[in-house]
């Protein structure tokens, strides 16, 4: 049996950016994190060498690649020609809910796939095929932002170049700035699944259009300042720059928000908070909010109707973690 996992990530500011209908003309860039949740993907070698047996959400057992489900295993088992493999995924998120679930499975997958024939992929590779697998194989109208996020692991500067390229830079503060920035982040569950596609559809086309394109470079030069403050070990510019982020986020797409997302950010900036958003393109799933530590009782106390998640950073990216020597 081999093991991979990939990391869920949290995008703070310029989410929209890595859009092709946008980068490609202006260029991107996002400022984000991986944290301690994770998508697990096994494989073996399956007892019916002639069959593929797929455990997730739903159990599949087929004799040939078309009759798959899974839009993302059908294609990626497809391009590898494997049969008589086992493959079963555990996440420690539901899908859907705006950490880039779907973009970490395709990672995990793909790392999987590789190490199990024997080949060698680096993360930017990784990141780069599971982009092709997503956006252009399978035509799903999303960013670059969630494949490399799952791949590198982290929390990072995504710059997304016109030609295509991404330059990936860590962020570099000192070790009590990154601990205050672990501590001062609270992530809410609000509930609810959305369909990122959707959204990000919209949102696509709208940026072609001159007003919504402005909003978006505005969203691009607020995540420049922020990657210069927290350089500069000025953690809590996140708040006010979260904020002045996701007010220019709301008018992006009609399916971003609503009356729930809009009362929980209200009720928590009114107890102290000093910004947030919603996490993933928009309409469901978790929010996060910055909030100074002598506010954060005040916070939670205003928010105890919804579940909150521990918020811990990752560092690690894409990651092989179980390789039996049979497989090696």
């Amino acid at each position: 049996m081999i093991i991979t996992r990939a990391p869920f990530r949290v995008s703070f500011c310029g989410g929209g950016s890595d859009l092709p209908s946008f980068y490609e003309q202006y260029g991107g860039c996002v400022l984000g994190t991986t944290i301690r949740k994770y998508m697990y993907i096994t494989i073996q070698n399956y007892f019916f060498r002639d069959r593929i047996m797929l455990k997730y959400s739903q159990t599949e057992e087929v004799t040939s690649y078309d009759e798959i489900e899974h839009r993302i295993c059908k294609q990626c088992l497809k391009d590898f020609d494997l049969m008589g493999v086992e493959i079963t995924s555990i996440a420690d998120i539901p899908a859907g809910t705006g950490l880039g679930s779907s973009s970490s499975f395709t990672v995990a997958l793909l790392q999987l796939l590789h190490t199990y024939k024997g080949e060698y992929i680096s993360k930017y590779d990784l990141a780069k095929e599971a982009c092709d697998v997503e956006i252009n194989r399978l035509g799903n109208p999303i960013g670059k932002q969630d494949q490399f996020a799952a791949a590198f692991g982290g929390l990072n500067y995504y710059d997304f170049m016109p030609n295509g390229t991404v330059n990936v830079e860590p962020i570099i503060m000192s070790g009590d700035s990154y601990n205050k920035l672990e501590n001062n982040i609270l992530m809410f569950y609000l509930g609810g699944t959305h369909s990122a596609s959707a959204i990000l559809k919209e949102q696509s086309s709208n940026v072609k259009a001159v007003d919504k394109a402005e909003v978006q470079l505005k969203m691009c030069d607020i995540t420049k300042v922020l990657k210069s403050e927290l350089q500069k070990n000025n953690v809590d510019a996140m708040g006010e720059l979260l904020h002045e982020n996701w007010m220019l986020k709301k008018t992006l797409a009609s399916g971003i928000t609503n009356p729930l997302i809009d009362e929980t950010y209200e009720l928590a900036m009114k107890a102290g908070a000093t910004g947030g958003k919603l996490l993933g393109a928009g309409g469901a799933g978790f929010m996060i909010f910055y909030v100074p530590e002598n506010k954060q009782a005040d916070v939670r106390k205003a928010l105890s109707h919804l579940r909150e998640m521990d918020f811990n950073m990752d560092n690690s990216g894409a990651s092989i973690i179980h390789i039996d020597r049979d497989y090696a």
